[in-house]
């Protein structure tokens, strides 16, 4: 499994009902986009959206060199 796959599967499992999109930005796999959606995030703030993703990775920290997060509710 690669990162990018890791990183979809560990967001997608921590955030219901979310459709993830990873995107490897530079071919190094070590920089990533995320755009995830999500009915979970109603409601939320835009930092707490963004804490919910990065809690989804907290296990990957040291794999991930820079993340872009993109978040909005369905």
């Amino acid at each position: 499994m690669t990162l990018a796959e890791e990183i979809h599967s560990l967001v997608s499992k921590a955030i219901p009902n979310s459709q993830v999109t990873v995107q490897d930005m530079t071919g190094g796999g070590d920089h990533f986009e995320l755009i995830v959606l999500s009915s979970a995030f109603r409601g939320k703030s835009l930092m707490e959206q963004h804490q919910m993703v990065h809690a989804a990775l907290e296990g990957l920290k040291e794999k991930i060199h820079a993340v872009k997060i993109k978040t909005r509710a369905l």
